[in-house]
C-alpha cells in the first residue's frame, strides 16, 4: 500500500504556527515590562487627575501638579539610575474615574499618579504601590442643610463621580433600611461638587480629603461641611499594570524608602497642610491616625 503524503507534517504545522505567535508573545511581554518600554522609547507617561486637588490636578498654567505627582517624579529619578538613562521624557495624560484603569491597562499609561483605591478586586487588571493616603468615605452637604447622616438622605439626590465605588458602599452601608436617594454621577469629582454647589444633588460622596479639596477651592468654603458616618476606611496608592515584577519591585522600593525616610510625611505636609498652587489655598488636612500606620508599615495588600 502506498503511504499516504500530506503537504505538510504536523510537527512542520506547529513548528509554523509558534514562529506566527513568538512576535505576539515577544509584544505581550514587552507591554508588561515597562522598564523596558521606557528604556526603548525614552519616555514614560502619567497619568493624572485633572481635579483631585493636593493629589492630583492642574495648575494656574494647566501642568499636572501635587503629592501623587511629585512621588511618580521620585520614581522617575529611580528609573533613571536603574536604565542609566540621562534623562527621561515625563508624558502626561488626563484620565478619568470611569477610564484610568484600561487606559493602564492597553499602555496608554505607565503609571497612573492620581487618587485610586487599592482594592483586591482591582487587582485582578492592574497593580499597586504601597499605600500613599488612607481615608474614611464621607459625604459633602451644604452647612445648612441639616443633613448630618445616611438617614437623612431619604427622598434626596446623591452625587458621586462616574467609575467610583462610592454609590455602592452607600447601598451596602444602607442595607436593611430601605433608603431611597437617587444617584446623579460626575464625570470628575469637580463636576459632582458643582451638583451640590447648584442645588441638583444634596450630598456628594467621596473620600474626605477629597472632599476637603473642593470645599478649600469653593468659592464659599463655609458653604459646605463633611459630615455623617464613615462608609469605609480606604488606601489610595500609584497605579501601573500587574505581571511586572521588576517595576513593581522599584516603585515599592521608592515609596517604601520615601515613608521611611520621613520625605513623605514633609511631602503630605507640603501638598495639605500648606498654601498650595494656584490660588494659594490651604487644604488644612492634618495626616490621620490611618495614614500614618501606612507610612510605619508599607503594604499594598488592598481592602
Amino acid at each position: 500500500m502506498p503511504k499516504l503524503r500530506l503537504p505538510i507534517s504536523f510537527g512542520a504545522a506547529a513548528l509554523a504556527v509558534a514562529c506566527t505567535l513568538l512576535p505576539f508573545a515577544a509584544a505581550q511581554a514587552q507591554e508588561s515590562d515597562t522598564l523596558a518600554k521606557i528604556k526603548a522609547s525614552g519616555a514614560i507617561t502619567f497619568g493624572y487627575r485633572e481635579s483631585s486637588f493636593g493629589f492630583s490636578y492642574l495648575d494656574g498654567n494647566l501642568k499636572p501638579v501635587g503629592y501623587s505627582i511629585e512621588i511618580c517624579n521620585r520614581i522617575v529619578e529611580a528609573v533613571k539610575t536603574e536604565l542609566k538613562l540621562p534623562a527621561i521624557e515625563i508624558k502626561y495624560q488626563a484620565v478619568t474615574s470611569a477610564n484610568r484603569i484600561p487606559l493602564v491597562q492597553n499602555g496608554t499609561v505607565d503609571i497612573e499618579c492620581g487618587s485610586t483605591t487599592n482594592l483586591v478586586e482591582r487587582q485582578k487588571q492592574v497593580a499597586f504601590s504601597p499605600d500613599i493616603f488612607r481615608y474614611n468615605v464621607r459625604m459633602l452637604v451644604k452647612a445648612d442643610s441639616g443633613i448630618r447622616s445616611i438617614a437623612d438622605l431619604q427622598g434626596k439626590t446623591v452625587a458621586t463621580t462616574s467609575g467610583t465605588t462610592s454609590f455602592r458602599l452607600l447601598r451596602e452601608a444602607d442595607r436593611g433600611r430601605s433608603l431611597e436617594v437617587n444617584n446623579l454621577a460626575g464625570k470628575d469629582h469637580s463636576d459632582s461638587f458643582l451638583l451640590v454647589e447648584t442645588g441638583r444633588a444634596q450630598a456628594f460622596v467621596l473620600d474626605d480629603i477629597l472632599l476637603a479639596g473642593q470645599i478649600a477651592n469653593a468659592r464659599n468654603p463655609k458653604d459646605f461641611v463633611i459630615t455623617g458616618e464613615s462608609l469605609r476606611t480606604e488606601n489610595q496608592s500609584l497605579m501601573f499594570r500587574k505581571d511586572d515584577a521588576a517595576f513593581k519591585a522599584l516603585v515599592d522600593r521608592v515609596v517604601s524608602g520615601m515613608m521611611k525616610s520621613g520625605e513623605m510625611e514633609k511631602l503630605y505636609a507640603k501638598w495639605f497642610m500648606s498654601p498650595i498652587p494656584p490660588k494659594g489655598i490651604n487644604i488644612n488636612y492634618p495626616l490621620n491616625a490611618e495614614t500614618k500606620e501606612a507610612f510605619a508599615n508599607p503594604s499594598s495588600k488592598g481592602i
